[in-house]
């Protein structure tokens, strides 16, 4: 009756049911026998997703938000046919995504941690051409890890495709970029979007399901108000118990119907732009202000671990990244915080450092060059490569914008206020290029 209770006033829902897809076998030296073994594939095997999950949201009354099909990096496929262009795939994925129903495909993405194949160079190069000309793609660029190291010219070539993203998408105020991210320690298992993609230590297919419910928290801590912080961190990871518990039954039977191997199930608190299913105002309920006042990178870092302690007790497939995402967009709280001038991007980063992810769905000034995004996922790097964590970047150089204004994106990507970057220049810094070499403790292992 608890989780009935959840799923009717506070917001839990499953968040996501990602199918992925290895393509591994699909390459061809010839790109357009290869785009069609991908599309047979991908039809055959996710053809029924869309209706299990539609009968699974009937018969359990849950809430199933999306639908979405991860793959192999298209680098790594495409890369072996004599194709000087990678938009064709995009296009064909894209085409198979309205088929299907599905909301998102993620996968056209390259693994640049340690350097370039040419089949990455190309992939890279075709991303902005990409998100232009498609709607439900999404691209995904991993620029380093802790155990290599961060690719600065890599670093150096995502600012620009992220500024030329922004340039071709001007029309829907840089839509493109929502629809990019730049990973250091990129996870295989990942079902959330812009950033999955069906890693190559993955199985054939397999069903990977994202939970969320940062109201369903939130409305379990307003029971606890004055209690000290041993009772909130015990308070958390028994809601997260529970909805772990509702994920897991969900993508089990879900992968028993499609006749494919359950994955995990990765527990991120994913906000949205609606009223009270934000992880700002989990935030603001043990005791601060606002969000971004002095105390909330400490209160996300509980709330991250109680998160995942609570679905570690609750399966033992928990995956993916798990925790809480701070996207500005796609949060209410958050995007108030911003407004009212106590959450700024040097908070974020600090932020990032004990969060799931990192700088997620920030618009930024039109004119900020390429070199200052650049050095914005340089920094993000720089903070999962030595405390050996997943951090990314997805940020929005909204065209013709400047501070002060804001974009609006709709649905579950929300509107973002365009917030303020470093007047002073990277320049110098961005363009040495090379690769920062691992830390120490890369050497461990």
């Amino acid at each position: 009756m608890e989780t009935v209770k959840m799923l009717e006033d506070e917001k839990l829902d499953i968040r996501t049911l990602t199918m992925g897809i290895s393509l591994l076998d699909c390459c061809d030296s010839d790109g357009k026998r290869a785009r069609a073994r991908i599309y047979e594939k991908i039809m055959r095997l996710a053809g029924n997703l869309v209706k299990v999950g539609d009968d699974l949201a009937l018969e359990y009354g849950v809430p199933i938000i999306n639908k979405r099909i991860s793959v192999t990096p298209i680098s790594l496929i495409a890369g072996a046919s004599k194709d000087e262009n990678y938009v064709e795939y995009a296009i064909m994925l894209d085409k198979i995504a309205n088929e299907l129903g599905v909301n998102f495909i993620g996968g056209f993405s390259a693994l640049i941690h340690k350097g370039y194949t040419t089949g990455d160079h190309r992939l890279i190069s075709s991303i902005p051409e990409a998100m232009r000309v498609t709607e439900r793609v999404c691209s995904s660029v991993s620029v380093a890890s802790s155990k290599v190291g961060i690719n600065m010219d890599g670093v150096r070539e995502m600012g620009q495709v992220i500024k030329e993203a922004a340039r071709l998408t001007a029309d829907r105020d840089g839509l493109g970029c929502a629809k990019i991210v730049v990973f250091a320690n990129a996870v295989e298992d990942n079902p959330f979007m812009a950033g999955a993609f069906h890693g190559v230590g993955e199985p054939e297919c397999t069903l990977n399901v994202g939970i969320s419910g940062p109201g369903t928290v939130k409305v379990a801590l307003e029971k606890v108000r004055g209690a000290d912080f041993g009772v909130v961190a015990e308070v958390i990871k028994k809601t997260a118990f529970k909805i772990t518990r509702m994920g897991q039954l969900v993508g089990m039977e879900a992968a028993k119907r499609l006749d494919v191997p359950f994955g995990i199930v990765d527990l991120s608190l994913a906000p949205t732009p609606a009223i009270g299913d934000s992880v700002a105002r989990i935030l603001e309920e043990m005791g601060l202000e606002v969000c971004g006042t002095h105390g909330t990178t400490c209160a996300l870092a509980m709330l991250n671990d109680a998160v995942k302690k609570g679905g570690i007790m609750a399966s033992g497939s928990v995956g993916g990244l798990s925790g809480a995402f701070i996207p500005v967009s796609e949060d209410e709280g958050m995007i108030e915080a911003v407004e009212k001038g106590a959450l700024n991007i040097e908070k974020l980063e600090a932020m990032t450092c004990v969060c799931s992810v990192g700088l997620d769905m920030i618009a930024i000034p039109g004119d900020t060059s390429a070199e200052t995004i650049s050095a914005i996922i340089a920094d993000e790097c720089a903070i999962g490569m030595i405390n050996n964590k997943t951090t990314a970047t997805r940020l929005i150089p909204a065209p013709g914008k400047k501070v002060g204004d804001s974009v609006e994106f709709g649905g579950l990507l929300g509107r973002a206020p365009v917030m303020k970057v470093s007047e002073f220049s990277s320049n110098d810094f961005i363009n040495r290029g090379g690769r920062i070499p691992a830390p120490i403790h890369s050497f461990k292992n």
